[in-house]
């Protein structure tokens, strides 16, 4: 099973993930976690991306696919996974649509985390403190949700005409979250 988990950041995405990780067997693939451990490297590459997502900017989609693709070629992912933040744009959903009918497989589900802006705010605010990620100061928040709304909205379009998208009110205590998810897996 390949989820799409798509939401703004700080909606529950990759809190979720990790609950359903347990619980399906298949890995959690967070395009953001792969680029932080890109920014860690001490190359060129490295310190770009650090610029630009510690500016609230997305990595091009070239890049991000690159990364993604060489995660889905691993062993633990024959049998599915779940995005985690990925597709953000429309070109990248074209591209894993693509990338995926070359291996027979496709996108089963997308799980949309709805979340109002302010407690965004809040909690990518808390998280910044709780983390230490540079990436989470109030400008970089407002420009990624910003974003978001702009860029990865269209996703959601696009996968809705495939009658793929569960709306989750991401809002709800994460038990609740939790089990939402389920219901609309298991749909």
């Amino acid at each position: 099973m390949r989820i799409v988990f798509i939401g703004p950041p700080g909606a529950g995405k990759g809190t979720q993930c990790k609950r359903l990780v347990g619980r399906l067997g298949i890995p959690q693939l967070s395009t953001g976690d792969m680029l932080r451990d890109v920014m860690r490297q001490d190359s060129a590459l490295g310190r770009w991306v650090a610029r630009n997502l510690n500016a609230g900017n997305l990595a091009p989609d070239h890049l991000t696919m690159r990364i993604v693709v060489q995660r889905l070629r691993c062993d633990d992912c024959r049998q599915g996974c779940l995005f985690d933040g990925f597709p953000r744009t429309v070109a990248q959903a074209e591209l894993i649509d693509e990338y995926l009918a070359r291996t027979s497989e496709k996108i089963d589900r997308v799980i949309e985390l709805k979340a109002e802006t302010p407690i965004l705010i809040a909690r990518l605010l808390s998280r910044a403190k709780l983390e230490s990620r540079e990436d989470d100061n109030l400008d970089a928040i407002e420009r990624r949700l910003k974003l978001f709304w702009e860029q990865t909205t269209p996703v959601l379009e696009y996968y809705r005409r495939r009658n793929l998208v569960a709306a989750i009110n991401g809002m709800a205590k994460p038990d609740e979250v939790f089990r939402n998810i389920l219901t609309a897996l298991s749909a």
